[in-house]
């Protein structure tokens, strides 16, 4: 298939009520470098790629301010390339893990911590207000209430528009909204990893207009080379990548894609995925393919 397109051609979707926004997004984690310990991503081809999502209609970028090697980060590619940004541009942040200046991983945020990193997210990109910001829970976290009634009271106070949150279940998700309305859950999901309960979680979003967005949207350990994908694609004359894109998009309306990546070709096939209509044999033969999601 064509190896260019418009995220819009991927439908779009109303966030929160207020935010319309394209269901084909971009997430940032990758920008920095390829994985948590590099090698380095050029940052000026980061940059260009930044640039290039936008002129492809991506309206809502996914980002962290714990996503930095080194010097660089997320937040501060995004800033140098989009700033000041236009109108109905949706940025998304994660607060709850952090990292010391050399790379390794802090405890889990508590209160105090997750104020901080709000407001260093509010710095980083050069805003008065987050558009959305996700509570991610750490493994070790089973209750989320205090931690999300802090952001909560960020929202109280301006700083935040709406609060989502991340890596959770149906009665964290609960717990949840039983503090503050969630706009968005954002957990681990794809055509390769998903269970019976990942499914029922997302039914119940679809269902409540709450917005789905999956990490890892291509497995998080690059494309497997799975026979089913294979044929798949080549019945569409597409990657692997793509069917794997096109799936998320066709299993819900209410799931927002943000494949990440710091390659301007492999950014162009991402978002051309957004024009990728898969049939009923092609679902049909994806979905013997998920194993359960890895802790």
């Amino acid at each position: 298939m064509t190896t260019t397109s418009h995220a819009s051609a991927a439908g779009s979707l109303l966030l929160g009520g207020d935010l319309p926004i394209a269901r084909m997004g971009f997430g940032a984690m990758k920008l920095p470098a390829r994985d948590w310990d590099g090698p380095a991503c050029d940052p000026v081809r980061s940059l260009a790629v930044l640039r290039r999502a936008v002129e492809l209609g991506v309206d809502h970028i996914d980002t962290a301010w714990f996503y930095f090697h080194e010097d660089v980060s997320a937040n501060g590619l995004i800033r140098e390339a989009l700033h000041p940004y236009r109108d109905g541009l949706v940025i998304a942040t994660k607060v709850g893990p952090g990292r010391n200046p050399d790379g390794s991983w802090l405890e889990p945020a508590g209160p105090a911590e997750l104020r901080a990193a709000v407001h260093r997210n509010l710095r980083e990109l050069g805003v008065d207000r987050l558009d959305l910001v996700y509570l991610r829970r750490m493994p070790s976290l089973r209750s989320i209430a205090t931690s999300f009634a802090a952001l909560a009271e960020l929202r109280e106070e301006g700083l935040v528009r709406h609060l989502g949150v991340s890596n959770v279940d149906a009665a964290q998700l609960a717990e949840a909204e039983a503090i503050a309305p969630v706009t968005a859950v954002q957990n681990r999901f794809s055509v390769l990893e998903h269970s019976a309960e990942d499914a029922a979680l997302l039914a119940d979003c679809t269902a409540r207009g709450i917005a789905f967005v999956p990490f890892f949207p291509l497995g998080g350990s690059g494309v497997p080379e799975d026979p089913a994908l294979q044929r798949v694609a080549e019945r569409h004359g597409a990657t692997r990548a793509q069917v794997m894109v096109a799936w998320l998009l066709a299993v819900s309306p209410s799931i927002l894609a943000i494949p990440g990546t710091s390659s301007p070709v492999h950014l162009e096939e991402n978002i051309a995925a957004a024009s990728l209509r898969l049939g009923a044999e092609d679902l049909a033969e994806l979905a013997a393919l998920a194993a359960p999601v890895r802790p």
